[in-house]
């Protein structure tokens, strides 16, 4: 006999956690087709080259690669954004530009397995690709806080920085090696300023004085309204133009979002994600009740989206939903369901003779958008009573003799425990009230 068990790194979906990640999917869906985005597919595998030329070193280690059937060099895909890049680079022709895209699916890293941290995950990811404008970037800074609060996980905080005012504080301060020098400062949350001094001063051999200096510039962070904070810090634009262009971007960028009522983000200079890939804002959301969870939705532009596959420059901006995260988050907050069904009744049939008019009725019921199950054997009321009420069925619609006689159902509220003997009709109204 094989023993039944998953890879590490990987795991099964009960129905309880698989319905609540569709309940996530569908809300988050709703979003995105709300602001105008398009579903598109590509495969789970690609050449190798297209997943090699671009990923970073750490990537590469952790690539799923092999050699398919036809001995060509193949790999699993390790996120959805370099698909995204040969699928605009491959399809061009076909596409409008911007062209707005949301893409659901599983994604591969052979990284090392951890709680929360899985081999194998789902991304959520939605980016809006041809366009320069700042007002893209507002658009998807609106996308990150609509899911959120249509996932209701309660106060939520998107901090926005941008990549060239990191790169112009290191130029500012005489740093040549801008991108090793922010791979050590973003590990403050994990290791703390002492940890980051240390290394900074070990690894790259900076002195004290440029540490402070590094570390109190990166650290200013908004506190109160936007306009005041970039008020304070106008005076940095004379230092370099890169502090000038991207202080003046996230001027522009708040403006739209303030304009609309957004109030859940902060303009902070600690945030830098993507060190090898974004050029432009970045963003990274929080749950306030749970910032230890880390980032739950983050992105940002990127200008060189297609640079491997064609000359045509193409520029984007995007993020992508952390989904286990949220779904974790929800389940610590105690905001998951605990339903296992989206059925609302659960038809039982007292005798196999009345079984073609149960089905019939749950035929019925379906027809008029109720979802409804059958329960399939003839047995007493406590198994099928025991069975809703683990899945989490609504209501139990019971036919027996009487109810066969009478064309009536029975129809029990599981919540209240009353029961009624009803028409059809008033079947639809009681069961479609909730």
């Amino acid at each position: 006999m094989i023993t039944p068990r998953t890879l590490s790194g990987f795991k099964d979906r009960l129905p309880k956690e698989a319905i609540a990640k569709s309940n996530l999917l569908k809300k988050i869906i709703e979003v995105f087709d709300s602001f105008g985005f398009n579903p598109i597919e590509t495969p789970h595998l690609e050449y190798a080259e297209i997943l090699l030329k671009q990923g970073s070193d750490e990537i590469q280690k952790e690539l799923y690669a092999f050699k398919d059937h036809g001995g060509r060099d193949v790999a699993l895909r390790f996120d959805l954004t370099l698909p995204l890049a040969r699928f605009i680079s491959q399809h061009r022709h076909a596409l409008q530009l911007p062209f707005k895209r949301y893409a659901i699916g599983n994604v591969f890293r052979g990284e090392r397995a951890q709680k929360g941290r899985y081999r194998e995950f789902t991304q959520c990811d939605f980016d809006f690709v041809g366009s320069n404008s700042i007002a893209s970037d507002a658009e998807i800074i609106q996308v990150i806080a609509k899911v959120l609060q249509k996932l209701e996980v309660g106060k939520f905080t998107i901090s926005i920085n941008h990549r060239l005012i990191l790169n112009g504080i290191c130029e500012y301060l005489g740093i040549t090696d801008a991108n090793n020098t922010l791979r050590i400062v973003d590990k403050l949350d994990k290791i703390g300023v002492d940890g980051v001094c240390a290394e900074l001063e070990e690894s790259l051999g900076y002195s004290k004085e440029c540490i402070h200096s590094l570390l109190d510039l990166i650290s200013l962070s908004q506190e109160g309204k936007s306009r005041d904070f970039l008020q304070k810090v106008s005076y940095l634009k004379e230092k370099n133009q890169s502090l000038q262009k991207g202080l003046d971007d996230l001027q522009k960028l708040c403006e739209i979002l303030d304009f609309v009522g957004l109030d859940c983000y902060k303009i902070n200079f600690s945030i830098a994600r993507g060190l090898g890939y974004y050029t432009g804002i970045v963003y990274e959301s929080t749950l306030d009740e749970l910032s230890g969870i880390g980032s739950v939705c983050s992105g940002g532009r990127y200008d060189n989206l297609t640079q491997t596959f064609c000359k045509e420059p193409m520029s984007g901006v995007g993020a992508s939903v952390g989904l286990d995260r949220l779904l974790s988050a929800l389940e610590e907050l105690g905001k998951l369901s605990e339903k296992e069904t989206r059925a609302r009744v659960l038809c039982v049939a007292m005798s196999e003779s009345y079984m073609p008019y149960l089905q019939k009725i749950a035929s019925n019921l379906r027809d008029e958008g109720i979802a409804t199950e059958v329960y399939p054997d003839i047995t007493k009321l406590k198994k099928p009573f025991s069975y809703a009420d683990t899945k989490g069925h609504p209501y139990v619609l019971i036919v027996g003799e009487d109810e066969f006689k009478e064309e009536r159902v029975t129809l029990k509220n599981m919540q209240s425990g009353n029961q009624e003997s009803l028409r059809f009709a008033e079947v639809i109204e009681r069961v479609g009230e909730g």
